[in-house]
């Protein structure tokens, strides 16, 4: 008998929870930030931890802005305008010498976290999957396909249009690719994912140093 009413007890408790907090914005931190940072930042020393969320920072307007930029609009839990961003500084001693930051996106077989690691300029000099749903994960986990990121910047993903998958054959994002045909929407995924998440590094942090180089019909100036 105890047992019946503590299920409807529960049961109406869930119920009485507000939808606002059933449903609420997904952020995307490092599993163990201790860890992961002196992985990938050898030699670094300590880092800052930041929260930023599109809704404090600039509201509807930065988040029509986010969406201009990217070429496609924002959807879902993981793209809401509340959702929480989490962005590391990391030091040597006083000296600030990168940053990493991940961003949640939907796959085709559920969420994908895709986390990018950049030196003070906004380079990528590393890219991995921190989650990533996927019958292909093993090949989209191949350090060779992370590789192909490195030394890229917003700018050349300003040449990427997410919507359509496609890319002028001069840009560098062209030369990433797709490691399994059957992956497609996967890797279509993580570029799209990649594509937004340097645009927010930029917005957050960068104080818009490749705005400049964003162009309405989603090329890129050279």
């Amino acid at each position: 008998m105890m047992k019946k009413f503590a299920f409807i007890c529960l049961s109406v408790a869930i119920i009485l929870i507000p939808a606002k907090l059933l449903f609420a914005a997904v952020g995307c931190d490092l599993n163990d930030p201790d860890r992961d940072v002196a992985r990938l930042f050898p030699g670094s020393t300590g880092y800052k931890t930041n929260y930023l969320a599109i809704d404090q920072k600039g509201g509807p307007a930065l988040f029509a802005q986010i969406e201009g930029r990217l070429g496609d609009k924002f959807q879902g839990l993981f793209e809401t305008i509340d959702v929480p961003y989490t962005l590391y500084e990391i030091f040597k001693g006083k000296e600030k010498i990168g940053y990493i930051h991940g961003v949640n996106q939907k796959g085709q077989y559920g969420g994908i976290q895709v986390f990018v690691v950049l030196n003070l300029e906004g380079v990528i000099k590393n890219f991995y999957f921190q989650k990533l749903t996927s019958k292909y994960g093993k090949e989209l986990r191949d350090p060779k396909f992370g590789a192909q990121f490195i030394g890229l910047t917003l700018k050349d993903f300003y040449t990427y249009d997410v919507r359509t998958g496609k890319t002028n054959r001069s840009s560098p994002v062209e030369k990433i690719k797709n490691p399994v045909s059957a992956a497609e929407s996967d890797f279509r995924a993580a570029l799209r994912g990649t594509k937004k998440n340097l645009i927010l590094v930029d917005e957050f942090i960068l104080g818009n140093k490749y705005l400049p180089y964003h162009q309405p019909d989603g090329g890129g100036k050279k």
